[in-house]
Parts: structure tokens; C-alpha cells; sequence
């Protein structure tokens, strides 16, 4: 489980080793995929791998596994999108469908997990909730949260990231993911 927001080790270590390189970090992602990728959805990710993987072992360089991290999100990224671009390619007309909604068993299920998530979200620190709420339900930049919220962007990343990984731990303890993919 990853260490709380408020851990002292966590947030000197991310603000000394990881939030310097982000302009650097930007500029590299920018150049490379910003015509394809939204560079704030990167860094998020990329934030959270990081930390994850922090939780396993200690990073000797953060700036290179930052790096290489951004670069594997953002390849991971097109990996998806190729995928989902090979399945909207099929004749889904061409299927033989008899009913094209969820069984009851299926809408019950799916209901549960959205209550779950709600619940998730509910025990986010109050700042964390907001942030992400924001983010994801309002899709604000996160140069404009950090406006609305009067606090720095490099806060708003790294709530979101904490708060992405809190979503998952609580999910995850729930049955609702398998090995790290939600």
C-alpha cells in the first residue's frame, strides 16, 4: 500500500528527487508526443508508476527511471489505441446481437462497482478528492486546478498520482482489480 500523502519520507523524496525534473520532463514529453497525448494525463501516470514502484525497491536515479517511465506510459498509450483502433474496424453490425443491454446480473454487478468507487473516492483526503474530481469529472487542466485551487501545479500532479494509487489499493483490497491493472 502506498505510504499517505502526509508521509514526511515520501513528500521530501518527491519533492527533492522527482518535482525539479517535471519542466524538463514536460519539455521532453512535449516534443516527443504532445501531438498525440495529452503531456498532463503522461506525467500523471508516469507519477504514479513511479511512487509504485518506489513502494517496491529504492530508486538509485529518479530523474532516469522518471524518464523512462514517461516514455513506457506514453508507448503504453499507443499500445491501447492501436488495439482499440483494430477492434472499431470490425463490422460490429455484421454480429448477431439479441439484446444489446446488460443482463440483470451484469447492471447489478456493474451498479456495485460503481458504488465501491464512490465509496473509493469518499475516503480520498479531502484535498486528493477534490483534485481528482476536478481532473477526471470536470477535465480541468491541471494548470487550471491549480489556479482554482491557488495551490502549485507540481501539487495538483502529485495529489492526483496519491490519489490514483489510494483508488486502487482500496479497490484492489476490495476483489475489484487483478495484480496492478484496474
Amino acid at each position: 500500500m502506498p505510504p499517505p500523502p502526509s508521509d514526511p519520507e515520501t513528500s521530501r523524496w518527491f519533492a527533492e528527487e522527482v518535482q525539479p525534473h517535471e519542466p524538463e520532463l514536460r519539455g521532453y514529453l512535449r516534443a516527443k508526443f504532445s501531438d498525440q497525448l495529452d503531456v498532463d494525463d503522461l506525467i500523471q501516470e508516469t507519477y504514479a508508476r513511479l511512487l509504485q514502484a518506489r513502494e517496491q525497491t529504492p530508486l538509485r536515479s529518479a530523474k532516469a527511471y522518471l524518464f523512462t517511465t514517461a516514455r513506457n506510459v506514453a508507448f503504453d498509450f499507443f499500445r491501447r489505441r492501436k488495439i482499440i483502433a483494430i477492434d472499431s474496424i470490425a463490422e460490429i453490425e455484421l454480429l448477431p446481437v439479441f439484446e444489446d443491454r446488460p443482463g440483470i446480473a451484469e447492471a447489478i454487478c456493474h451498479d456495485q462497482e460503481l458504488q465501491l468507487l464512490a465509496e473509493a473516492i469518499q475516503a480520498l483526503p479531502e484535498r486528493c478528492r477534490h483534485v481528482l474530481t476536478l481532473r477526471k469529472l470536470h477535465g480541468l487542466s491541471h494548470r487550471e486546478i491549480a489556479l482554482q485551487l491557488g495551490i502549485a501545479e507540481n501539487t495538483v500532479n502529485a495529489q492526483i498520482a496519491i490519489g490514483v494509487l489510494r483508488l486502487r489499493d482500496y479497490l484492489r483490497a476490495r476483489g475489484l482489480t487483478k495484480g496492478g491493472q484496474p
